[in-house]
């Protein structure tokens, strides 16, 4: 790669795909897997929460393991291609999973707990594949293959990979999902990812690392967690700060963003309401990833929080489809104008021989803490609403527009860690 800021086609190809379908997978595990489990085992949020916070555990994890690994070994295709193909079955194997499935194994009444714990458990599995293979070795491979001139137009085209993932697992697999095709909707999702998987052995190009991780392995492994490397990257950790405020606000309403759609503010067609929203805040955010390259991305980063924070407030008035996907477009635009200077501030700032074990502390700070904590705040936000609607005389409850409230308070936080990068690089 030359140092000149232009990618070549193949390196943008393997961006592309594997940030794609990588977000694919994490699209069902943070949002139809919440449905999956509300669905057809249990309507608790806290069973949701929990298994959310398990997921984000393992993922850590494996994500500080592997990257750590990839570091020393100078390596990330072969742990890209195998933790595919391993995530992908995994996610498949969710579709032989529901009470009925484990009825006959347990009395009857013990089904829907030992279904629950079943869901949680396989979660983590699949997550411990997901995040070695995406947030550990994928990761490392795209900062290894980058540089501070590109790298807002490498992430604003990495945060359209989520919504990119949304619209395709809503316009081609959300029917399924509603007729209750629950197997055949994993069995597919699982068997893209390992394909992609296999392509990616033959695509994915190692790049040679100029500075070799000298460290033993536990060592690199723990190295970011302690005090001596916070004082020598305060730019590191002030960026994965602001990362935590963004993710713990945005995992207080996006784990029951769906089930509110569709039960609270009654939007049969909520698929046309996110394809909408989607599609106009990935237009915002590649266009964005162009300006935060030109301006700097410390002083872009507040006008994208202010952005994020009035959707949220907007989202709390919208009722019914219009307003949510007006409200929608100013809450994701937002949501994704945050992301990208963020990430690539991580990426500027990150070591350059620990390319590797800095996703590992991106997970501590920006999926660990923030599912640990946001799902929580939503549950806790959902119970104290009380809201509830009946199903076949069945009480359920459901999330209230006070799950969005709660989010724009936490993001106030994020006003912390920006101002302090701003006094450290008030031209970045």
């Amino acid at each position: 790669m030359t140092r000149t800021g232009a990618l070549g086609a193949r390196t943008w190809t393997s961006l592309v795909l594997l940030g794609f379908v990588g977000q694919l997978a994490w699209t069902v595990e943070n949002m139809y897997l919440n449905v999956f489990v509300y669905d057809t085992i249990t309507d608790d949020p806290n069973v949701i929460a929990t298994m959310v916070a398990v997921s984000a555990v393992a993922a850590t994890l494996a994500t500080l393991l592997v990257g750590a690994l990839s570091d020393r070994v100078g390596r990330r295709r072969v742990f890209i291609a195998a933790g595919y193909v391993l995530w992908g079955i995994t996610t498949a194997a969710f579709g032989f999973l529901s009470p009925d499935t484990v009825s006959g194994l347990v009395p009857a009444a013990n089904a829907v707990v030992v279904a629950a714990v079943a869901v949680v458990a396989l979660d983590a599995v699949m997550s411990l594949f997901g995040s070695g293979a995406n947030d550990a070795a994928f990761q490392a491979w795209v900062t290894d293959s980058t540089e501070p001139a590109n790298r807002g137009r490498v992430e604003s085209v990495l945060a359209v990979m989520p919504l990119l993932s949304m619209l395709v697992v809503f316009g081609a697999f959300d029917g399924m999902t509603r007729a209750g095709q629950w197997r055949g909707f994993f069995v597919l999702v699982g068997a893209i990812i390992v394909v992609v998987g296999v392509v990616s052995w033959f695509l994915v190009r190692d790049r040679e690392l100029t500075v070799r991780q000298e460290d033993g392995y536990l060592r690199s492994v723990v190295h970011g967690l302690r005090p001596s490397a916070v004082r020598e990257n305060p730019g590191l950790y002030l960026a994965l700060s602001a990362w935590t405020i963004w993710g713990i606000s945005t995992q207080v309403f996006l784990p029951y963003l769906i089930i509110y759609l569709q039960r609270y503010l009654r939007i049969d067609g909520y698929a046309i309401v996110l394809a909408v929203v989607l599609l106009g805040a990935s237009v915002v955010s590649v266009i964005g990833g162009r300006i935060v390259d030109r301006v700097g991305k410390v002083r872009f980063l507040l006008p994208a929080v202010a952005v994020y924070g009035t959707g949220l407030v907007l989202m709390a008035f919208a009722r019914g489809m219009v307003p949510a996907i007006l409200a929608g477009l100013v809450m994701m635009s937002g949501f994704m104008l945050v992301l990208t200077p963020i990430g690539a501030l991580v990426r500027d700032y990150s070591p350059p021989d620990r390319a590797g074990h800095v996703q590992g502390l991106r997970m501590v700070f920006a999926i660990l803490v923030p599912m640990l904590v946001g799902p929580f705040i939503g549950a806790a936000v959902i119970r104290g609403a009380a809201e509830t609607y009946s199903e076949l005389g069945v009480v359920k409850q459901v999330p209230s527009p006070l799950i969005f409230v709660a989010a724009a308070v936490v993001l106030l936080l994020i006003l912390v860690p920006v101002t302090l990068l701003h006094r450290k690089e008030p031209a970045a």
